[in-house]
């Protein structure tokens, strides 16, 4: 049997949780609900819960509070947030699943199968230390990002991220010390969720950090190259957007 803690500071919200879980899952069993980061502690001190779902904003916190007091190692987590973009990027980067206020029922259940799917992580700690550091940090060089492959998962610093390049439905990513991480999700993800970050889909198959370009070579759609020394090819469709950064740098 899953215990699961419903934490959120609508009432509303909670009996939605623990009603859909009651019908749809059997194996889990809602042990108790929270409103507030104080309570939200106690109870999971009291009933070491393998899951919870946690709302982002309560009344006297966050649900990052809760999770700086509580020991983690054993509970897998489905983050309750509205739209709120600061939240979602966080816990994207992080690797973690939400579901979004008013409630989607369909998109609630298919959100927790994934997470009943998936396996206890090796290092799942990686991912909260990911999380706890990237919330409320508004310096983008300190901030992490988790990717997962088969067996691993690995806590990366954004700005060590040369390069990444698309395989089919993987994506490839390079990293500043030579290591090469595979990951079983498309690069237009990583486009969308690093664009903030400096990097640049330059290409089809390449997204680039643009902190590590050294220089540019323009016969043909261009070539960059990294200071890896690694050579990138531009699109006929990106060099003009290229050459604008460029511009805005002088």
């Amino acid at each position: 049997m899953i215990k699961a803690i419903v934490i959120d500071d609508q009432k509303n919200s909670r009996e939605v949780i623990t009603e859909l879980l009651k019908e749809c899952f059997e194996e889990i069993k809602v042990v108790a609900e929270a409103g507030d980061v104080k309570h939200s502690i106690e109870e999971i001190e009291k009933h070491k819960p393998n899951l919870l779902f946690l709302d982002v904003d309560l009344p006297d916190g966050t649900g990052f509070d809760i999770l700086k007091n509580i020991d983690y190692s054993n509970i897998k987590v489905v983050f309750i947030t509205a739209h709120q973009d600061y939240a979602i990027q966080a816990i994207k980067f992080s690797a973690f699943d939400f579901i979004l206020k008013p409630f989607n029922t369909s998109e609630l259940i298919k959100t927790v199968r994934k997470v009943l799917d998936e396996h206890t992580a090796q290092n799942n700690s990686l991912r909260f230390e990911s999380i706890l550091s990237n919330f409320g940090n508004s310096l983008p060089e300190l901030k992490k990002i988790v990717l997962k492959t088969s067996d691993r998962i690995y806590l990366v610093n954004i700005k060590d991220i040369t390069h990444c390049e698309a395989d089919n439905n993987y994506t490839i990513f390079y990293l500043v010390n030579g290591t090469t991480i595979m990951v079983s999700k498309t690069i237009k993800t990583y486009e969308t969720l690093l664009a903030e970050h400096q990097f640049m889909r330059v290409h089809q198959s390449h997204l680039v950090n643009l902190n590590y370009i050294q220089h540019f070579d323009k016969p043909d759609g261009g070539m960059l190259v990294l200071s890896d020394n690694s050579t990138i090819p531009v699109s006929h469709q990106k060099r003009a957007i290229l050459l604008d950064y460029f511009s805005s740098l002088t």
